[in-house]
């Protein structure tokens, strides 16, 4: 029988058929690594030399309305294009490549440039959520998009260029790598037991309750049993729907609560605006009914030990396959037990 807690092991995650090496003993070894400085100063609410903040001229010359709530623009350096002209290239089937067209937006949470999702509040995380469902509808409108992503690179070490918070939105006429992978497995899932893939795991992670982080009526954060990253997590959606646009109000409000929730407690595990990669995993958009696909939303946060010290993907796990030191369940602990008040909201009160 497997020791969880002393014995290395590998995990498998049924999302993308692959596996990751779990190594428990290794976090009795001292640390020697790198440590950075804190982060700097607290943001003003308004920064005039921001491309983000309301009123403002972008670097394109194009100039912010002076915008209340959350705001939505096509990105000046967009990644993918609406234009793009079609073509292929293929040499032998070893230099094969093919033209991407698609159209990438950008999310402005909110006008406050020191603002995040953690310190906002609900309504305004709400506000959000809607604007998301309205991007969403409107690329799903166009039947050139097969794929929207909807996600947010926040903090600089996650390659984040501007402070202001923000999320982006990727278009695309073409199933990304990791979205091909989910997509096979859960529809292949779907027709072998008639269920969501989803559905049945979040009943298991119900029953054990080992890696729950918190829950509402509507969804259930948790740290998943393959997680890679330190902290990962990830949000399911407690009903089988396949893209938000499914979602109800009472959804879309509890979407917001669990989001704070979450984010808040990242913040509070080491005192700092707590960097992450996350982003909504949906079915394929004009592609056919995907009924096997259930909506949910990936974590992926680099920090380890403390506010200074990030968990790289290095040496074998560049080479060979990704690998963890501390459990899910560790993780998962410890997210659970931290206060959902943010620690700066704690400070000003003392």
């Amino acid at each position: 029988m497997i020791n969880f807690i002393e014995d290395p092991h590998k995990r498998f995650n049924p999302l993308t058929g692959e596996w990751v090496l779990v190594s428990p003993h290794r976090m009795k070894r001292p640390w020697q690594g790198k440590v950075e400085a804190p982060a700097g100063p607290a943001r003003p609410a308004y920064d005039p030399t921001c491309y983000l903040c309301p009123g403002n001229k972008r670097a394109d010359g194009e100039v912010n309305p002076a915008y209340t709530s959350c705001y939505a623009f096509t990105n000046d350096f967009a990644a993918l294009l609406p234009d793009t002209p079609e073509g292929s290239y293929n040499e032998a089937d070893l230099l094969v490549a093919k033209s991407q067209k698609g159209t990438s937006r950008v999310i402005c949470f909110s006008p406050r440039h020191d603002l995040t999702l953690p310190e906002m509040e609900v309504e305004e995380i709400r506000s959000v959520v809607t604007l998301w469902i309205e991007e969403f509808s409107n690329l799903n409108a166009r039947k050139d998009i097969r794929y929207i992503q909807i996600f947010e690179n926040k903090g600089e070490i996650m390659g984040c260029s501007n402070p202001h918070p923000h999320g982006q939105i990727w278009a695309l006429n073409d199933l990304p790598v990791e979205i091909e992978k989910e997509t096979a497995r859960q529809e292949a899932y779907w027709a072998k037991k008639g269920r969501s893939l989803l559905s049945d795991y979040l009943d298991l992670e119900l029953k054990e309750h080992k890696r729950i982080v918190c829950a509402n009526d509507h969804f259930v954060a948790l740290v998943p049993f393959w997680a890679v990253w330190p902290y990962e997590t990830m949000v399911i959606s407690r009903r089988h729907v396949r893209t938000l646009l499914e979602f109800n109000g009472a959804e879309q409000e509890a979407l917001a609560d669990i989001l704070k929730r979450l984010t808040t407690r990242y913040d509070n595990l080491f005192q700092t605006s707590f960097p992450y990669s996350a982003g909504m995993h949906q079915a394929p958009v004009n592609d056919g009914p995907h009924e096997g696909w259930h909506w949910h939303m990936h974590f992926y946060p680099p920090l380890l030990r403390s506010a200074t010290v990030k968990k790289f993907m290095v040496g074998y796990e560049m080479l060979a396959g990704p690998q963890r030191d501390v459990t899910p369940e560790w993780a998962a602990e410890r997210l659970q037990a931290l206060s959902e008040v943010h620690y700066k909201q704690l400070t000003n009160t003392l």
